[in-house]
């Protein structure tokens, strides 16, 4: 198998395994005082430091969580608590645009949507109008899309960040697929909140975490409740494991980012250009903007991408989101940029990360091309009949 879906899920860098494997023979509750629990809270704790030196900020200012849907529903919902308007993007993962909708059912007015070109790049002038004219609780604006890749500008968002601040309003970033596959300071950013998940950059499934900044006043607004977990943020019993396993994922990648990132962007040049020899009349979208290093979306004109994969059972791509696979309707990500819901329903999606090699790039353009003229002599020969 090809591995070329990461923004799905990454594989388990070794280190993330290693030390999950370790924190999952050891026993004790990291809220216990003997010192089973002692040594459990001290492997959190070393966890938590772990994530905030890749991130740039105290190890005080993260919430763990089950993963980057809590954390940005944590964020929103809290945020919306104390009233007035959400503002965010067209392209939003629906963990953050499906929860903005349903938080405003019924009103509105206190929800603004900012469109994107056809590169998926947001005009942020309706939500900079927002913030002269309305109450803006929180503006959420992802760092890059977990479809296309194409990235924020850090720059813009920063001036954004001050605006909002300047306003009263809350900024919050779902960084799920930026964080640990690009450099990333949030002592420049200036955000208030950020979500990531351990899995995007090699670390367990089923963790994930909260950045709140130190002195952002958000509406404490726990989504569950019964303890004081989390500085009482989150209640549950700490997943030990998983936590050990993302603090683990955080320290290679930390280590390796800048080198890793380099090396994806080059294997991921390579197969677009290797696409675009092979599969005639493909269409690489996001292609102008700046993007993520290893993730390619490619749309094949009037060849189904669901044939596609079918057609390449040893190679693991997709047909869009993972989290929206099987939906029945077309990528709103695509959609808002402008794509036919032909188009949308034609486009494959590779993802590359630390793991991926030379070889699984060109076996992937071989059996990908050889994939498609399978699918479209198909389509000939049913038309033929």
């Amino acid at each position: 198998m090809v591995y070329l879906d990461y923004n799905a899920t990454a594989p388990m860098r070794p280190e993330a395994l290693e030390a999950t494997l370790s924190a999952l023979k050891s026993v004790g509750n990291a809220s216990s005082m003997h010192h089973s629990g002692r040594g459990a809270a001290a492997r959190v704790d070393v966890a938590r430091r772990q994530l905030a030196e890749l991130l740039g900020c105290s190890p005080g200012e993260i919430i763990f969580t089950s993963g980057a849907t809590e954390a940005n529903n944590l964020a929103l919902r809290s945020a919306y608590a104390r009233g007035g308007t959400l503002a965010t993007t067209a392209v939003e993962h629906p963990a953050v645009l499906e929860t903005a909708r349903a938080l405003t059912a019924g009103k509105p007015d206190t929800l603004v949507i900012a469109p994107v070109d056809s590169n998926g790049i947001a005009d942020m002038g309706p939500i900079y109008e927002a913030l002269r004219t309305r109450d803006v609780a929180l503006i959420s604006v992802m760092l890059a899309n977990n479809e296309t890749g194409v990235l924020a500008d850090l720059a813009d968002l920063a001036d954004l960040a001050e605006a909002a601040h300047e306003a009263g309003a809350l900024v919050h970033t779902d960084a799920t697929q930026y964080v640990g596959r690009l450099p990333l300071d949030l002592a420049d950013l200036d955000v208030d909140l950020l979500s990531l998940s351990a899995h995007k950059f090699g670390g367990p499934q089923g963790v994930g975490a909260l950045f709140l900044r130190r002195g952002a006043t958000l509406p404490h607004r726990p989504l569950m409740i019964g303890g004081g977990h989390e500085r009482g943020w989150r209640a549950g019993t700490l997943n030990v494991a998983g936590i050990v396993g993302l603090g683990a994922a955080a320290e290679a990648a930390r280590l390796n980012v800048r080198a890793e990132s380099v090396r994806i962007s080059g294997l991921r040049d390579r197969l677009e250009a290797g696409l675009h020899a092979r599969v005639p009349g493909c269409q690489i979208n996001g292609s102008s903007a700046p993007r993520l290093p290893g993730v390619t979306s490619i749309t094949i004109p009037g060849v189904p991408a669901d044939a596609v994969l079918a057609a390449m059972p040893n190679v693991a791509a997709s047909d869009g989101s993972a989290c929206s696979s099987g939906a029945p309707s077309p990528s709103h990500v695509l959609l808002a940029m402008g794509r036919t819901r032909d188009d949308a329903d034609a486009t494959v999606r590779f993802s590359l990360g630390y793991a991926t090699t030379e070889e699984d790039v060109e076996r992937a353009i071989e059996t990908a091309a050889d994939a498609v003229t399978q699918v479209r002599a198909l389509m000939a020969a049913t038309a033929a009949t």
